[in-house]
């Protein structure tokens, strides 16, 4: 019988049943990284109480001096780990216990540990999305910068990683700034959502105490208190908004590291990461590897999978709190800190790379990239319908590859050869240069377009930081 009790309880276990509750229960070692904002709903929580007589004014302020000296000790020294003591909540109230003595057992009058995380974790999330609004403003300001710079640089456009049409580096730069836009709107949104205060709703049912919420709300800069109770403390909507708008964010990041993957490979050569965010190889001293790009790329798995960690975690709890929730915060720490990381990380690839302007000319000069412009001549100039235009497109296509040159090369006798509508007109339209320019529609690829764009986001990004002049 012992020797079956050591196997069962044996290692970390080995005071049994006890042991496994104590650690399964801690929160400590992670939600420990609330301290800050727990010190500061306590005391706002505690100054409502004051102000409303439902502790006396002295117990307030003993009770307010008491947590900036834990917050001066927890900022010089970190946060101590007592498992028993469960959660930072707990460790916060028994050291304000140890300084000032039983009085901190009034600060916890009219609230619950439930109302209190909830409280401490929208503040910490609220404080993640706007490190994600600064840190994706950061990472657009960067592609408007080396947008503009190549706004008139040619390069290759890609349907299904083939060569399509050409287009300028300008213009696929800002590509990522539009789905940067987006981004940003849906961590706004994020932060809309979450506006609203818990403190006050105590442990799902609220308080009979004369609480003033609105005071609480505005101390901690709530828009206004929760509605519900019973939502209020089992609500997680609004970990759930960050992640999944970090999630998408974090997809659009994947995205821009594989193109720039791929341009700083050899066969492509369309780019030269910043020594600062590459390494070399143990043992091919030719080689500089785009290890910050590929992180940022796997960080994106990660980041979904925190998304779907706690979605998978809410999605079978009925009202109001329960325990599972606990796992609540590793998740969205990690992801995070991820996703703070993976935009720092772009953002520096982008102002820093080296973008061979040569090499991206050459590579859309190659592949025929002006077929559709020959398409359009065609409808344009001899008015063919499209399908026959891109039938006979077909024809010039096989023909320059059977003589290894480019459409622009084929002689005029050879184009009328095959359609004898083709003129000598049709050369001002073949150049990959002519290409770009004629792509002027709104949005287009065009320099003088993507020079405008370049403009407007100028102005978004100056209104969005408050930099208008």
């Amino acid at each position: 019988m012992s020797d079956s009790r050591n196997s069962m309880w044996g290692g970390r276990f080995a005071e049994g049943p006890s042991a496994i509750m104590r650690e399964i229960n801690a929160s400590i070692p992670f939600d420990k990284a609330l301290w800050r904002e727990d010190i500061r709903a306590s005391k706002a929580h505690v100054a409502m109480l004051g102000a409303q007589g439902i502790v006396s004014a002295a117990d307030a302020a003993t009770i307010s001096d008491g947590l900036d000296r834990i917050a001066e000790e927890y900022e010089r020294d970190g946060v101590p780990e007592d498992w028993d003591l469960e959660d930072i909540h707990m460790t916060v109230e028994a050291r304000l216990t140890e300084l000032i003595g039983p009085v901190a057992g009034r600060l916890h009058t009219a609230r619950s540990r439930n109302d209190q995380v909830a409280t401490d974790f929208k503040l910490w999330v609220c404080a993640a999305n706007a490190r994600a609004l600064a840190g994706i403003a950061a990472l657009q300001a960067a592609l408007v910068e080396r947008a503009d710079e190549h706004a008139a640089t040619i390069m290759p456009g890609f349907t299904h990683l083939q060569t399509a049409q050409p287009v300028t580096l300008g213009h696929h730069l800002m590509a990522y700034f539009e789905m940067l836009t987006r981004d940003a709107s849906r961590f706004s949104a994020a932060q809309d959502r979450l506006n609203e205060c818990p403190l006050g709703s105590a442990a799902l049912a609220g308080t009979g105490f004369p609480l003033d919420r609105q005071a609480t709300a505005s101390a901690l800069d709530f828009r206004e208190p929760t509605r519900n109770s019973l939502d209020a403390v089992s609500d997680r909507d609004f970990a759930l908004d960050y992640l999944m708008a970090a999630s998408q964010c974090a997809i659009h990041l994947s995205r821009l590291a594989e193109e720039l993957i791929l341009w700083a490979s050899q066969p492509f050569g369309f780019a030269s990461l910043p020594d600062s965010l590459s390494t070399g190889s143990s043992i091919m001293p030719q080689k500089r590897n785009p290890d910050a790009a590929e992180l940022v790329r796997g960080h994106s798995g990660r980041i979904i999978g925190a998304a779907t960690s706690l979605m998978i975690t809410m999605k079978g709890l009925p009202l109001a709190y329960s325990k599972d929730m606990q796992d609540d915060k590793p998740p969205v720490f990690e992801a995070a800190g991820l996703f703070d990381l993976s935009l720092a990380a772009m953002t520096g690839m982008i102002a820093e790379t080296t973008f061979k302007a040569e090499r991206m000319r050459a590579a859309a000069q190659a592949g025929h990239a002006t077929a559709t412009d020959l398409a359009d001549w065609l409808v344009r100039a001899a008015d063919i319908p499209f399908r026959e235009a891109h039938h006979i497109t077909g024809e010039a296509v096989k023909l320059a590859d059977a003589k290894g040159c480019s459409l622009e090369e084929l002689a005029l006798a050879d184009l009328q050869a095959i359609d004898p509508r083709i003129n000598e007109s049709v050369f001002g339209a073949l150049s990959i240069d002519a290409s770009v320019a004629a792509r002027a529609s709104y949005g287009g690829t065009a320099p003088d377009q993507v020079r405008q764009r370049v403009a407007q986001a100028r102005e978004r990004l100056a209104r969005e930081t408050g930099t208008e002049k």
